[in-house]
């Protein structure tokens, strides 16, 4: 299981195009997703204090389009850094089997849920 980190409105105009491909796809060629040990480093870096986000749960078998575990673009400046998970392509919604809010804790940080599958 991969996770992606996606704004609730995107997620619901997703449902009814059928298909998840955010402005990175466009941008950077790939859709940026987390393993469940990365979740929160990535929500608490990025998003601190947002309260318009859902976590998707995406099982990687399910996927249409290829999957890549990369090393992020700081990864230099970072030793020890984890290879992250990218998905080059649009994401096909059969893949998504998980969809829950993330939501931020009274110190405005996130935490995995934790009966995530």
């Amino acid at each position: 299981m991969i996770f992606h980190i996606a704004e609730r409105d995107t997620w619901n105009l997703t449902k009814v195009r059928g298909v998840y491909a955010p402005d990175s796809l466009e941008r950077e060629g790939f859709i940026h997703c987390s393993t469940r040990e990365q979740v929160e480093e990535t929500a608490n870096l990025l998003y601190q204090g947002r309260t318009d986000l859902v976590l998707l749960g995406i099982d990687e078998s399910r996927l249409d389009a290829p999957l890549k575990f990369e090393m992020a673009a700081d990864s230099a400046r970072r030793p020890g850094a984890a290879r992250f998970p990218h998905i080059y392509g649009p994401l096909n919604l059969s893949a998504v089997v998980d969809v829950r809010d993330l939501r931020c804790d009274a110190d405005r940080g996130f935490k995995m849920p934790p009966d995530i599958l």
